[in-house]
C-alpha cells in the first residue's frame, strides 16, 4: 500500500519505519523536506535530527505534505494535534478526498506547561474536527492511547493489551484494523463512530498520570471481559 505519514517527529518516524518494514511504500510528509533534511542538531525537546533518521531509513522518501498526500491510498496524521488541521489543510483537501486519514494525534494544550490539558473534549473530539474539516474524507482514529514504541511494536510487552478504533466508515476501520494486527495488535475494539474518539482522547489524561506514577510510558490499556 502507497502510505503517508504526515509528521517527522518520534511518532512518525516511528510508524513510518514500521510500515516500510511491513512491505508498505512509505513517504513521510513535511512542511519544507530541504529544511528539515538540512537539520542537523536535536530540537528543543531533543528529539535527534531527522537527517541521521532519513540516512537509517533510505527506502523511505521525504516530500512536501502535499506530495505526499497525493500519491497515498491512506494517511497517518502523526502531528501535534495542535497543527493537525492546519497540516491537513496544507495537503490539500483534493489530495484527502476518499482516503482513510489514521489520526493518532491528540489534543494537547502545553499552554499552561506540564502536565498539559486537552484543548478539545467532552462535545467534541480532535478526530471528529478533522472528519468535519474534511468531510470526503474518511477518518479513522486510533493507537493514541500508546506511546510511539507500543504503537508500532505492542509485542514489546508480555502483554500487549487493547487498542480502539473510531469512526463513520466500516471499511476505513477494516483497513485499520488490518494494519493494526500487522503491528501485532490483536485485541482490537471497535467503539463506533468517530464521535467516541472523545473517549479515547479523554484518556490522555490518565494515561500521562500512569506516566507519571510508573515512572516509564511503556504500558498500555487492556479491557478485560
Amino acid at each position: 500500500m502507497n502510505i503517508a505519514v504526515l509528521g517527522t517527529g518520534i511518532v512518525g518516524r516511528t510508524i513510518a519505519a514500521r510500515l516500510a518494514e511491513l512491505g508498505h511504500n512509505v513517504t513521510i510528509g513535511t512542511r519544507d523536506p530541504e529544511a528539515t533534511l538540512a537539520r542537523t542538531a536535536p530540537d528543543a525537546m531533543g528529539t535527534p535530527p531527522f537527517a541521521g533518521w532519513a540516512a537509517e531509513n533510505p527506502g523511505i522518501a521525504v516530500a512536501g505534505f502535499a506530495d505526499a498526500a497525493a500519491g497515498a491510498e491512506l494517511i497517518v496524521n502523526a502531528t501535534n494535534g495542535n497543527a493537525s488541521l492546519d497540516v491537513l489543510a496544507a495537503a490539500g483537501a483534493g489530495n484527502l478526498d476518499g482516503k482513510v486519514i489514521l489520526d493518532i494525534a491528540n489534543p494537547l494544550d502545553f499552554s499552561k506547561g506540564m502536565p498539559p490539558t486537552l484543548f478539545v473534549k467532552d462535545t467534541d473530539s480532535l478526530g471528529e474536527q478533522i472528519q468535519r474539516t474534511f468531510p470526503a474524507s474518511r477518518v479513522v482514529k486510533s493507537l493514541n492511547t500508546l506511546n510511539a514504541d507500543l504503537m508500532a511494536r505492542p509485542t514489546l510487552l508480555a502483554d500487549p493489551g487493547t487498542v480502539f478504533v473510531s469512526g463513520n466508515d466500516a471499511d476505513a476501520k477494516n483497513t485499520v484494523t488490518g494494519l493494526l494486527k500487522d503491528f501485532g495488535h490483536d485485541d482490537v475494539i471497535d467503539l463506533g463512530d468517530i464521535s467516541t474518539a472523545r473517549g479515547t482522547e479523554m484518556l490522555l489524561p490518565v494515561w500521562l498520570r500512569l506516566w507519571g506514577a510508573l515512572g516509564t510510558p511503556a504500558f498500555n490499556f487492556k479491557i478485560v471481559r
